[in-house]
């Protein structure tokens, strides 16, 4: 096989790029350096620059010019090639389906050596060209600081931090990276571990025909990590089990479990959803993280005016105070956030919940079981014979739960729930819809919120960018009378960098839209005007939208137009 240099030459012959007596006075000059490369000689005598090297190959090898700079490289497929093997051979794994390796490469004539290697001998390999200089960078970021790695079937590169104990049965919790520990023990610790590490609200384990996929949820984007062999599959599946303490013999049925691990001095949940599906069970872990809840409404990116209404509300002896939005909206964290500054030994505070999200000490917590009739709406009438102060009820879904939570809100409880409604009118017209009497709604009542969630720019490769003012037109926004509403006209995006894994964003934020229950609303309630109406006499009152609430955000620097466009769409 002709060498990179050999093959330059040929190509500069043929395409006329130099002259013969160029390219002998470099033939010389490589004789004198046996230990160089030819290509570095014509760069160093300037008749050839890197980029055009690479052009020159992309087009007579009619391979893809890759730029790693602009690519978001996955350190976990990266990492499954020791990085000795990858400095040697000046490569970067970019992506494995199956048993086909995609590869970066400076030099694409070396692939015949890789494929001869042992590490590669199973595998298909498929190039990509790419600067030397670049895959050094990158080799540099991917490999400089990775920690002690443990070698584990199937995810080559978790890190694992040492010197740790092993799982105590007492509390049900146990520490992460018992280095004894059996392969697959070290496997499971070493996905938690990069999970925690990642910041992934969930964990997902999916099996497929021949092979199993892991992805995490991180900032609400699920992004994929390196695969697990299939023979691994069960094994995985019991461990897990076994932590959760489920049945490692069903495999038929779905199971939900939970556990604790502890790790950096802190101790985490999680929650176990199995799933039986077609090629085996697949798992999702949401990770439930207890140091979210001490920051206190403050810190979940309210603005003053919707922070204010809040604090007011959550003083009041009773009442109800909803918050609505979809899935994954942050409202549980939310009304947890309230709970724990509420959470004083004068409160009696008790909870019903399905399923029970955050473990909180001094709580009263219920989990329903309506296969033994312990439903929300049982579950509640026992709540409070138990003359609780604060009430928690986890989701609003019937008409009993309604009417019940309704009634203990206007007989000395602060209630609090969560609805799925797309605003904070719309929670009125349902609880209308569920056969609640509007007089009991508007009696009861004190502040309804519609939540969002929103990434917030990396603060580490933030930058300003300018947009022009026929987008905002489009959008029908007037952005500069919001921009003085909050004193600040700055708008940025973020690069890409490796704390945001080259996203952009690192975090979330709250966006929320606020509507406190007045006279005026209390007289619309009962007479039964729609949601539009209370939404519409809400604004003139001075109520931010969740558009609005996203846009005062985004002049103040802490999220991007696609974000604010993302976030809330349907209330354009």
């Amino acid at each position: 096989m002709k060498s990179l240099g050999e093959k330059i030459r040929e190509v500069l012959k043929e395409t006329k790029h130099i002259s013969d007596a160029d390219i002998l006075k470099a033939l010389n000059l490589y004789a004198k350096e046996p230990k160089g490369r030819l290509r570095d000689v014509f760069v160093r005598m300037g008749l050839l620059s890197e980029k055009e090297i690479l052009s020159l190959l992309n087009v007579e090898l009619k391979m893809p010019l890759v730029s790693l700079a602009e690519r978001k490289i996955n350190p976990f497929i990266a990492r499954s090639i020791p990085e000795k093997e990858a400095r040697k051979h000046s490569i970067i794994a970019l992506s494995k389906v199956g048993d086909t390796l995609t590869l970066a490469m400076a030099d694409p004539f070396n692939i015949l050596a890789l494929e001869g290697e042992a590490l590669f001998k199973k595998m298909t390999l498929d190039c990509v060209i790419s600067g030397e200089k670049e895959i050094e960078e990158t080799l540099q970021r991917i490999y400089r600081s990775e920690p002690k790695v443990v070698s584990s079937p199937g995810l080559k590169g978790m890190t694992m931090p040492t010197g740790a104990k092993k799982e105590t049965e007492g509390d049900f919790a146990y520490v992460l990276g018992d280095i004894s520990a059996a392969p697959i023990v070290k496997l499971v610790d070493g996905i938690l571990n990069e999970a925690l590490k990642r910041r992934a609200s969930d964990v997902h384990i999916e099996p497929f025909e021949n092979t199993v996929r892991v992805r995490y949820r991180i900032d609400g984007n699920l992004e994929e990590a390196e695969p697990i062999p299939k023979k691994n599959q069960n094994a995985i599946l019991t461990r897990i089990k076994i932590l959760s303490r489920l049945d490692i013999t069903e495999n038929r049925l779905p199971q939900d479990g939970r556990f604790k691990i502890r790790v950096r001095d802190r101790e985490v949940d999680l929650r176990v959803s199995i799933l039986p599906v077609h090629f085996g069970n697949k798992v999702v872990m949401r990770i439930l993280d207890k140091g979210a809840l001490t920051v206190g409404l403050d810190h979940l990116g309210f603005l003053p005016e919707s922070l204010e209404m809040f604090k007011s509300a959550v003083v009041k002896p009773f009442g109800m105070i909803l918050i609505t939005g979809p899935t994954g909206s942050g409202k549980s964290t939310t009304l947890y956030s309230i709970l724990n500054q509420l959470n004083t030994p004068e409160k009696n505070i008790i909870t019903i919940e399905d399923p029970i999200e955050y473990q909180v000490a001094g709580i009263t917590q219920i989990q329903t079981k309506p296969e033994i009739g312990l439903d929300f709406a049982n579950g509640l009438r026992a709540i409070l014979r138990q003359s609780p102060d604060i009430v928690m009820v986890g989701e609003i879904r019937d008409s009993e739960t309604a009417d019940i939570a309704i009634k203990a809100s206007l007989t000395g409880q602060l209630v609090l729930s969560t609805l799925h409604t797309n605003d904070a009118a719309g929670a009125m017209t349902r609880l209308v819809d569920m056969g609640i009497e509007p007089f009991l709604i508007a009696s009861s009542v004190i502040l309804v919120a519609a939540q969002r969630l929103c990434r917030t720019i990396c603060p580490d490769c933030k930058e300003k960018v300018e947009i022009p003012k026929e987008v905002f037109q489009r959008m029908n926004v007037a952005i500069e009378k919001i921009a003085s509403q909050v004193g600040k006209r700055d708008f940025y995006k973020g690069k890409g960098c490796d704390k945001c894994n080259k996203t952009g964003y690192y975090g979330r934020l709250g966006i929320l839209e606020t509507i406190w229950i007045d006279d005026t609303i209390r007289d619309l309630i009962v007479k039964r005007a729609s949601s539009f109406e209370i939404k519409d006499y809400a604004l003139k009152a001075g109520m931010v939208s969740l558009r609005d609430d996203a846009l005062k955000k985004f002049c103040l620097g802490l999220t991007t137009l696609d974000e604010v466009i993302r976030v809330t769409s349907e209330d354009e």
